[in-house]
């Protein structure tokens, strides 16, 4: 097994220092920069974390976060820094804002303990599908014919209950089944179908094949719920409520048994239109999911506004919650807000179990995430099933 490796650019050789010896007795290999600009011409891309110091002559970690994005790094990013907690915290976002992948931050002075547990939680494996990245771009003709000759397909990923690891639900999440690239991610092709005006013709497949899996699973005696993603494209067409309706009675199955998740920015769009959109479906039993909660702009507003009956905490509070205690006070409340309205809370993006023990402790009813399972296949998913039902036989779906 190859031994991980940490950098740490620090300009303080004793701090440089510390950070070089609990790392080492964590078991990487470490090297040491105490010079930005050093770092920034001698970068490589063989990271597995970066331990990096906002404040620092010349350069600043600031500037280091957007060279990083410039770069496509893909390293753990831990930030350290003597500032208040609220520059530390606001550096955290715009890090995230550029991509990056924060795995937590420290505010100096901060003891050997702290720092070690720090890196003992780290998730290093890969935390994204091994998805391939094509030589070429990608073309918007190439979409257009996936969309007509079945290339897309939905995985599913487990949501499971805290309590008891019960199975509550599947997120569907699209890929691309490239005929020369292989499997290929959302991230790769979203953003084209939104530009060209596909993103309406892809959300139907992926209702299309969520509702074709639930009726195959009902016919095999299992009844899972499905969540599925609605851009902000779609919830602007009123007819909407009914042509989901259509398909639901097309494949026999109650209303309830979907969850439509919408994001707080796709709402804002066309505020009048997805209000009446929303409470139409709403009425006509299916479930709501407000998605990324915390991450728009007037999140409470929405919330009293629409009629949802889930929230989806966004992923970037539950990784940063144990080192950021805004980050943690966010999640703790949003949690509260949720029992408080009556409304199920799923946590989403959770790796760790160190993650599922706080947010456990917290009160949150349901998790998602790499933690419980990456999103797999339809077949892939029963087997799953079958295999996590063996293994907590005191569950149940």
């Amino acid at each position: 097994m190859n031994t991980l490796k940490l950098v740490v650019v620090d300009d303080e050789p004793d701090m440089a220092g510390f950070v070089h010896d609990v790392a080492e007795q964590a078991g990487f290999a470490v090297e040491q920069f105490h010079n930005a600009d050093v770092f920034r011409e001698q970068y490589k891309p063989c990271a597995d974390v970066i331990v990096l110091d906002l404040m620092m002559p010349g350069t600043d970690g600031v500037e280091l976060i957007r060279f990083l994005s410039e770069v496509g790094c893909d390293s753990l990013l831990v930030l350290i820094s003597g500032f208040d907690p609220g520059v530390l915290h606001s550096a955290q976002k715009l890090a995230i804002e550029h991509g990056l992948n924060i795995a937590g931050s420290l505010s100096k002075p901060f003891r050997h303990h702290e720092l070690q547990q720090l890196l003992h939680g780290l998730s290093i494996s890969p935390r994204r599908p091994s998805h391939t990245t094509p030589d070429k771009p990608l073309v918007v003709d190439e979409l257009r014919e996936a969309l007509k000759s079945d290339q897309l397909v939905v995985h599913y990923q487990p949501q499971l209950s805290i309590r008891d690891r019960s199975l509550v639900g599947a997120e569907a999440l699209v890929r691309w089944q490239h005929p020369t690239h292989g499997l290929l991610g959302p991230e790769l092709f979203i953003t084209m179908a939104e530009r060209h005006g596909l993103i309406d013709d892809l959300t139907w497949v992926v209702l299309q094949q969520a509702m074709q899996q639930c009726r195959n699973w009902l016919d095999n005696d299992l009844k899972i719920r499905v969540a599925v993603n609605m851009s902000a494209t779609t919830l602007k067409h009123l007819e909407l409520p009914e042509r989901i309706h259509q398909l639901v009675r097309k494949y026999r199955l109650q209303p309830s048994q979907i969850v439509l998740e919408v994001t707080e920015n796709a709402l804002m769009q066309e505020l009048i239109k997805s209000l009446d959109i929303l409470t139409r479906l709403r009425m006509k039993n299916f479930r709501l999911s407000i998605d990324d909660f915390g991450t728009g702009y007037s999140s409470m507003v929405q919330l009293h506004r629409a009629p949802f009956s889930e929230i989806k905490i966004d992923r970037s509070f539950i990784m940063e919650m144990d080192y950021d205690a805004e980050a943690r006070a966010i999640v703790e409340t949003i949690i509260m807000l949720g029992d408080k309205l009556g409304m199920s809370v799923i946590a989403e993006g959770v790796e760790t179990q160190a993650e599922w023990d706080r947010l456990a402790a917290l009160g949150c009813g349901t998790v998602q995430g790499y933690l419980v399972a990456k999103p797999m296949p339809a077949a892939d998913f029963t087997d799953w099933l079958a295999q996590h039902y063996s293994r907590n036989p005191e569950s149940t779906i």
